[in-house]
């Protein structure tokens, strides 16, 4: 068990229930930073397709129906989709090892004629979104359903029958083996940004015959064999899965017999400090006492990984548990205060506005973008700025980026200060993107670059200094054209380097931190940002500079 401080639990929990109506959400700022995510269910059709893939005339149709859901899901601020592409034994895609599902083409083991998770993946990234491909991995539906047939003639023994259903056995070496190569397949034939494992646990139904601890090394196992595939191949495709919300019992919040670590065998928690896990979508489809504390545990266990509690927006629908809105904006306002993000379970209940819940989304709670948390533990290493072609034609900047970047896209930032302050989610104008056409319209714009990774290079200012100069909002650095005067604070940064960087974002000189100020000597005659680089590599932006000689 774990202790957390019943006095900031209860002082939290108050806080958050505090915010009942919408007007109350208009100070939460958005980050810069944050998840927002829907898992979006090919199983039956019930979020997506909707039509059958029978004709050409019928692909276009489905299509249709799929670049409108990310269309919708891109105005409400969603940066990740994930999509079920593993469903029960069989897929939405051709592969060597399981058949198509029926969703797609209405006929299991029938091809739609057309890839449709290539389909989907472009028409994410085309909207700066990434997709995770969703893998149920130990259920396998019907005993006699067809993917399950088909796994058990492919892999006998392999599978357990449990009442009408059948299972992937997790207490046998070649069930991780099998699954890893699936998950290998998928990530070496497709740009997919993760791999999201769901129920990757003991089912609830299966007699665990091996005590808690041996059960959890079975389940871990699996996930170690398709981290190191996956991996190999790709190494910034993330890794992530569902866990039970609740991840264990906590000091004075039970779970009441139903959580990951005791009850079906998942060291979720475990499995990021390990390092197998980069991200986890906890489902946390509950409220009140059953969610807040066992968030904030969430985030206390979070290893420095990315944790986005899922939301049961499906239990604000009349046939369900008929929950009113404030429920979830209670609990997506606590989870923005973690710093935990939020994915929606499912999209569709989403995109209907299930009791208001998208027109509180775009209105008001993701009115602007995020970008997706860096994964600073596989690598930090910063992009070089972009160099691209900027031209202004008709009222209109046209930015066109290098196609040979391969793994890199850009971030454009819009201000009506110059020059941008780019550490201000406030300013992200459009996120991971390969072009633009931004309107002349008063604004200044930056650009950065991003990698697959997340980390993101110092900006290159794309318009010229105004005759007004910098704003007055902007933090204008004193100098003597030698020596930099650094703010008070920067020692409390543990910031060991200042780098100035000139407005079309390269670096053009570096010096250490000694005392409170820094060597400028060497400038020519411009304008230059400074930031502070602490000793664990993040850049902060001080403020910028002019130097007249």
């Amino acid at each position: 068990m774990r202790t957390i401080l019943s006095i900031f639990i209860s002082i939290f929990i108050t806080v958050c229930q505090a915010q009942s109506q919408f007007t109350s959400f208009s100070t939460i700022s958005s980050p810069k930073h944050e998840v927002r995510a829907v898992w979006l269910t090919t199983i039956g059709g019930i979020d997506w397709p909707h039509r059958y893939a029978q004709s050409q005339h019928a692909i276009d149709i489905q299509q249709k129906e799929l670049t409108d859901i990310l269309d919708k899901l891109q105005k409400a601020g969603i940066n990740t989709i994930l999509l079920q592409t593993r469903i029960r034994g069989t897929v939405i895609y051709p592969s060597k090892y399981e058949p198509w599902d029926g969703c797609l083409s209405g006929i299991p083991g029938r091809s739609p004629g057309y890839d449709a998770l290539a389909f989907a993946i472009e028409e994410c990234h085309k909207r700066g979104m990434e997709l995770h491909a969703w893998i149920v991995t130990i259920p396998i539906g019907k005993w006699n359903a067809y993917g399950c047939k088909r796994l058990r003639q492919s892999q006998p023994g392999i599978i357990r029958k449990i009442a009408e259903d059948g299972y992937m056995n997790p207490e046998l070496a070649s069930t991780g083996d099998y699954l890893a190569n699936l998950c290998a397949e998928i990530t070496n034939n497709y740009d997919i940004d993760g791999i999201h494992l769901d129920y990757i646990r003991y089912p609830e139904t299966w007699k665990i015959n091996v005590s808690p601890t041996k059960g959890r090394l079975y389940i871990t196992n699996i996930v170690k064999k398709i981290h190191d595939k996956v991996k190999a191949l790709k190494p910034w495709v993330k890794m992530s899965c569902s866990p039970i919300g609740k991840a264990d019992d906590l000091s004075r919040y039970r779970s009441h017999g139903w959580n990951a670590y005791s009850r079906v065998c998942q060291d979720a928690q475990g499995w990021l400090r390990q390092g197998l896990m980069d991200e986890l979508f906890p489902m946390m489809y509950f409220k009140d006492n059953s969610f807040y504390p066992f968030a904030i545990d969430w985030k206390e266990q979070s290893a420095g990984k990315i944790v986005v509690p899922g939301l049961g927006i499906y239990f604000m629908s009349p046939s369900e548990k008929n929950w009113d809105l404030e429920t979830i904006t209670r609990e997506m306002a606590c989870t923005r205060n973690l710093q935990l993000g939020h994915a929606f379970f499912r999209s569709k209940f989403f995109t209907d506005n299930t009791k208001g819940i998208y027109d509180f989304s775009t209105q008001i709670f993701n009115t602007l973008p995020a970008l997706i948390p860096p994964m600073t533990w596989a690598s930090s290493k910063k992009p070089e700025c972009p160099k691209n072609s900027f031209d202004k034609k008709n009222g209109y900047y046209f930015l066109t980026t290098d196609s040979a970047s391969g793994q890199l896209s850009y971030n454009i930032y819009a201000s009506r200060d110059w020059p941008v302050n780019t550490d201000s989610g406030k300013h992200l104008m459009k996120i991971k993107t390969k072009e633009a056409i931004l309107p002349d319209d008063g604004h200044y714009y930056a650009i950065t670059t991003i990698d697959r990774y997340g980390n993101e290079s110092l900006p290159r200012q794309l318009s010229q200094a105004p005759e007004h100069r910098v704003s007055s909002t902007d933090e204008l650095l004193k100098h003597d054209n030698r020596k930099l005067f650094l703010p008070d604070f920067i020692n409390q940064m543990d910031a060991d380097t200042i780098i100035l960087v000139n407005m079309a974002g390269q670096t053009v000189a570096t010096s250490s931190v000694y005392g409170k100020t820094s060597d400028i000597s060497s400038l020519p005659t411009g304008w230059y940002q400074a930031y502070a680089r602490t000793k664990k590599g993040a850049s902060h932006r001080l403020g910028v500079l002019e130097i007249k000689k």
